[in-house]
């Protein structure tokens, strides 16, 4: 008698054990959902601007302070350039600048004495406006002279080549030593914010909008996987271009964090171009014995597996499902862990 007892409390605590078990797992219901048809295409990373960072003055490549892949700040300094003929250009400005400094120390002492003979009637009038224009005169030269000099050292300054924006640096074409002309790119600075552009075949034209959202696959022209470094990323087209070119149309993607991939690099998108109805699941929902995928579908007699064979990854709406081909029906209760 009490081993009875003691096996119908064992069946009683395991169905409420399994009851539990079951309220506390959710249920997404079975239904025919509306989802985008998608189509697989390549797309490029590209920046929105890409800037040289040009030579100022014509000279030699002294040093080159970047290489290819480091990011840069505005105004940093990337590469000098030296022109020895500044150098001696400056060394005769300044001697200039001496000579005609003591030309005007003369000049004004000359000045000073005649002032004093004339007030004294020693001299003439005349005398004396004579030395006060030659040293108006001196005092301009030395003026103009200070001043080709200041222009001088600014031409020598420029031989900083500063970034002329943020960015990444994507070529350095020249080699310390290179001689440059003024003007010539020393380095292309990638300074705006990345994004993707793909082209899609022409029949697809119509059905591509701005706002749609589209899907991006693995780095490395892998498929879409969820799993490791490659996690499923989402991306809106913002611009459509009017222009069909080779039978394709043009658009733009922007995605977060595409600040780690290379311009020009290709990843595999999945872009809307109609819509049809599956039934589809979440992911989570899926469990795979002996190679087969499983779902648990709830009944009044409790959760039983069932065996589907699912398809593609759909998005609907905001949220990531698993289309399935076949095993459910419209109206199935799918238990979700």
């Amino acid at each position: 008698m009490r081993r009875g007892i003691s096996l119908f409390l064992l069946l009683t605590l395991a169905a409420a054990s399994s009851a539990a078990s079951v309220a506390r797992a959710g249920e997404f219901l079975a239904e025919p959902v509306t989802v985008p048809e998608t189509k697989a295409v390549f797309a490029q990373v590209k920046s929105r601007t890409v800037v040289p960072a040009r030579a100022r003055i014509g000279g030699t490549i002294k040093t080159i302070s970047v290489r290819e892949g480091d990011m840069v700040t505005a105004d940093q300094v990337v590469a000098v350039v030296v022109d020895e003929k500044i150098a001696l250009e400056l060394e005769a400005a300044e001697a200039r600048i001496e000579v005609l400094r003591s030309q005007l120390q003369n000049a004004r002492t000359e000045l000073e004495r005649v002032e004093q003979l004339v007030a004294r009637g020693s001299a003439a009038q005349s005398r004396l406006d004579q030395v006060r224009t030659q040293f108006d005169v001196v005092t301009n030269q030395t003026v103009a002279a200070e001043a080709d000099m200041a222009v001088v050292r600014q031409r020598a300054s420029e031989g900083n080549i500063l970034a002329p924006n943020a960015g990444r640096v994507l070529t350095v074409p020249v080699t310390e030593g290179s001689v440059i002309l003024s003007g010539e790119e020393v380095a292309t600075i990638a300074s705006g914010r990345y994004f993707l552009r793909l082209s899609i075949p022409e029949r697809h034209a119509a059905q591509i909008t701005s706002g749609a959202k589209v899907l991006l696959g693995g780095r490395g022209l892998g498929p879409t996987q969820k799993a490791g470094g490659n996690q499923q990323t989402f991306g809106t087209i913002v611009k459509v271009y009017p222009e069909i070119s080779e039978g394709r149309v043009t658009a733009d993607v922007e995605v977060e964090g595409l600040g780690n991939y290379f311009v020009n690099e290709r990843t595999l998108v999945h872009v809307p171009v109609g819509e049809r109805e599956v039934i589809a699941v979440p992911e989570a929902a899926l469990s795979i014995r002996h190679g087969v995928d499983y779902v648990q579908v709830a009944g009044d007699s409790g959760a039983q597996d069932v065996a589907v064979v699912p398809g593609a990854q759909v998005l609907h709406g905001d949220t990531l499902l698993v289309e399935i081909l076949t095993g459910l029906r419209a109206g199935d209760r799918v238990v979700v862990p």
